[in-house]
Order: structure tokens, then sequence, then C-alpha cells
């Protein structure tokens, strides 16, 4: 694919003429059988082109996450968080993929292979430019250098074109939220992708109190009315109990932004993903209704 350089920065430039500098077969090293912990890793080294041999709660992946596709031939080791360690010693994977959220379980993966692990997400520190350098560490340590640079440098490129597609519907802030039943949500800040990737986008992030590594703990519903003029985004996919009740809610439908039509409901995306995340996020908000001239679908 042809890179737009009017939406490369400078890391990104810089990444893509050390591509180039690269002897030949650098950047096609040995191929190595990768096991992967964490999501964000997980999609990162699926979009350059690794196929690991075992990955964690690969069927939650497919729904939540959704994008990149996994191949059937990836192996499911269960959960992030408590990973079956028999599984993954039968996958016998050469490296295994982690994240700063699996540090507690560095020693026991070690056990098994070496682990590599780079963080996307700090708490107060937007995540946007920490995938970027995730994906081109990830590249370089796995042979995938020349991949990974071309990505993140199409990705600035997608937002670029978003942003400017979009430039007629981000007047208004929004808050980005997740629903958890029918009285409460967490808000994403600016320290989630989703809060970032907007505000890249030309958005203003409505929610201005704390949040850490992506969210802030569940809030009252009626908290949306503090800034009355901001639409209201939410993350799929909404617990169908949740559904019901909301239609119906004496206190949703007085929230301004519901009595107006400003409400938008996306499909799930990863709340700790990488770029591919990044990439779903911005293309889902960007084609729904509300912020393409179509009518709302609040």
């Amino acid at each position: 694919m042809t890179v737009d350089c009017r939406h490369i920065n400078r890391r990104t430039a810089l990444a893509l003429s050390m591509v180039a500098l690269l002897p030949a077969g650098t950047a096609r090293a040995q191929e190595k059988r990768v096991a992967v912990v964490d999501w964000a890793m997980l999609e990162i080294a699926l979009a350059i082109g690794i196929i690991p041999v075992a990955a964690t709660e690969l069927i939650q992946f497919r729904l939540i996450a959704v994008e990149p596709d996994v191949p059937e031939s990836v192996a499911d080791l269960g959960l992030r968080g408590t990973p079956n360690f028999e599984m993954l010693r039968m996958a016998a994977p050469d490296i295994i993929l982690s994240s700063n959220f699996y540090e507690y379980r560095r020693a026991s993966l070690e056990r098994v292979a070496p682990v590599f692990s780079m963080t996307v997400y700090e708490p107060g520190t937007p995540p946007y430019g920490l995938a970027e350098q995730v994906a081109l560490g990830l590249g370089a340590r796995l042979g995938r250098s020349a991949q990974a640079a071309t990505y993140v440098a199409e990705t600035a490129t997608m937002l670029g074109e978003l942003r400017m597609r979009s430039a007629s519907h981000t007047e208004r802030p929004i808050f980005i939220i997740n629903i958890g039943d029918a009285r409460h949500f967490r808000a994403f800040g600016n320290d989630s992708m989703f809060g970032d990737v907007a505000i890249r986008l030309g958005f203003t992030n409505a929610w201005a109190d704390k949040s850490s590594y992506s969210a802030a703990a569940p809030v009252g519903m009626e908290a949306l009315a503090r800034v009355p003029e901001a639409s209201v985004v939410i993350l799929g996919p909404v617990p169908p109990e949740a559904e019901k009740v909301l239609s119906k809610s004496a206190l949703w439908n007085a929230l301004p932004a519901v009595k107006a039509g400003r409400v938008a409901t996306l499909d799930p995306v990863n709340h700790f993903g990488g770029l591919p995340a990044a990439r779903r996020f911005a293309r889902l908000l960007t084609e729904a209704p509300l912020f393409s001239g179509g009518d709302s679908n609040g």
C-alpha cells in the first residue's frame, strides 16, 4: 500500500528510514514459535503477519476484539490472567509475548520460554504513541521490522484521512462509555485508546475526571448530564438486561444527549488493544450515522 507521507510523524519516518537501511534478509529473521498472553500484543502480532501457535481467551477475543482474524490453527490457552501452562508447554513456544499487565506471571512464563514484554497502557499516558513503539519493537524482535513500520505508517495515514473526512462532525464533545448496567457506566478517559484516538480525529473528550489505565470506575448515569451539549458514544456489547431497561428508564431518557438523539452505539472494540483496536475504533466512530451525516441511532 502506498504510504501518504503527510501523516507520518518523526518517529514513524525514522523507523521507515531505518528499515530501508537494513541489509537484505535482516527483516526476515528465522521464524519463531510464538505464544501470546496479552491481547494488544496478539493484535499487533497478527497485524504484521505473525501467526502464533497459541494465545489466550480466543473465544472472547473473537467476540470483543474481532480484528484481526485469528486462524483456527492457534491453540487457546484459556484465561489471560491464568493461562493453561500444560497447554502452553505443549505448544513449545520459542518466545512468549506479554505486557506490563502480566508481570506477576513472568517467572512462571519464563520457565516455559523467554518472555518479550512491552507496555501500551500506563496510568495517565495517552497510549497511541506507546502502541506505535510496541508495534515497531515487536517487529524488530520477530523479524518483521518492515511490516511493522509500514503498518504504523498506514495507521497514521488512515487516522489523518478520517480526521479530514469527519471535520464537520466533531464540534461537540463526546462521552465514550461502556455500559455496565441500566444505572452505571465506565467512562473512557484520555489515557484510553478510545480517548486518545478520538482526540486525534478532532473530537473533544467530555470526560474530564481522572481515569486509570483506560476508564473510570463505574459511575452513575446522571454524570452524563454534566456536559449537556455532549454526544454519547457507547462501546458494545450492551448487557441484554441493561438494554431492556434503558429504553424505559426515566433517568436515561431524561439525559440531554438521549433526548436530542445524540447517541451512537458501536460494535465491540478491545478496550486494551494496540494499533488494530485504534483502527477499528476510528473506523466505527467515523462511520456512525451521528458523525457521518446520517440519522442518529440513539
